[in-house]
C-alpha cells in the first residue's frame, strides 16, 4: 500500500490513526502549493483532486478519510479505533458523524470563506458572506458538545476512537486561526488537552508544512 499525504486536517487524521495502530506505510507527499493534486497522475487516483489517498496493492485508490480509516481498521483490528462489535462501531460512527456535521465542517468552511479565502477561492466554491455564520455554527456545535462530555472519558465513552481523532485534528488546526474553543467549554478544553497528550498526537503533525489547509 502507498499513502499519498499532504498537510491539512484530513491527512493528519489518517496519520494519527496509523500511529495509534502502529502501522507504517509507504508514503508520498503531494505538493498542494504547486497544485500537484489538481493534475495527473493524482487526478487518476482521486478525481476530486484532494488528499489523502490510500493506494492498495491491487491499484484500487481509496480517497475519502472515512473510507481509508474503515479499511485500515478491518485490516488491523487491534487496537480498535472504530469498534470491536457492531454496537461499538455504531456508537463510534454516530459520534464521528455528529462532530463532522456540527463542528468540523462548519469550522472548515468558516476558514475557507474567511482567512483562507485568497488560497481557496480558485480551488473550491467560496461564499465569503457565509464565513462568520459558519464559524458561529462551529462554536454552537462545540457548546452543544461540552455538557455531553463525561469527565475523563472520550466521545464514545471509555473508548478512544477515530471520532476523537477527527475532532481533535480540526480544532487543533483552526483554534489559532480565529476559531478557538469557546469560553466556558471546560469539559471540551479538558478533553482536547487529554487527546493532545497521547503519544500519537505530536508526531501526527506534518512538521514541514503549515496546518489548517486541505487540498
Amino acid at each position: 500500500m502507498k499513502f499519498y499525504d499532504s498537510f491539512g486536517m484530513n491527512p493528519r487524521i489518517v496519520r494519527f490513526f496509523l500511529l495509534e495502530k502502529g502501522l507504517e506505510l509507504d508514503r508520498e507527499e503531494v505538493d498542494l502549493f504547486t497544485m500537484e493534486n489538481r493534475r495527473e497522475p493524482h487526478l487518476s487516483r482521486n478525481p476530486s483532486g484532494q488528499t489523502p489517498v490510500l493506494e492498495l496493492d491491487d491499484g484500487t485508490c481509496l480517497a475519502e478519510t472515512g473510507a481509508i480509516c474503515e479499511y485500515l481498521e478491518e485490516k488491523r483490528p487491534q487496537p480498535p479505533l472504530i469498534g470491536s462489535t457492531a454496537e461499538e462501531r455504531a456508537v463510534t460512527r454516530m459520534w464521528w458523524r455528529r462532530v463532522e456535521i456540527n463542528i468540523c465542517l462548519p469550522m472548515l468552511y468558516g476558514f475557507y470563506f474567511g482567512e483562507g479565502l485568497e488560497i481557496f477561492r480558485e480551488r473550491t466554491h467560496c461564499l465569503p458572506e457565509a464565513a462568520e455564520g459558519m464559524k458561529e455554527r462551529g462554536r454552537k456545535g462545540m457548546q452543544w458538545l461540552d455538557p455531553l462530555l463525561e469527565d475523563g472519558k472520550w466521545l464514545a465513552g471509555n473508548r478512544f476512537t477515530v471520532a476523537d481523532i477527527c475532532l481533535y485534528c480540526y480544532i487543533d488546526a483552526l483554534k489559532g486561526i480565529g476559531q478557538p474553543i469557546p469560553a466556558g467549554c471546560s469539559k471540551l478544553d479538558a478533553w482536547f488537552t487529554r487527546v493532545g497528550l497521547r503519544p500519537a498526537a505530536g508526531p501526527s503533525v506534518s512538521q514541514e508544512l503549515p496546518i489548517g489547509l486541505t487540498g
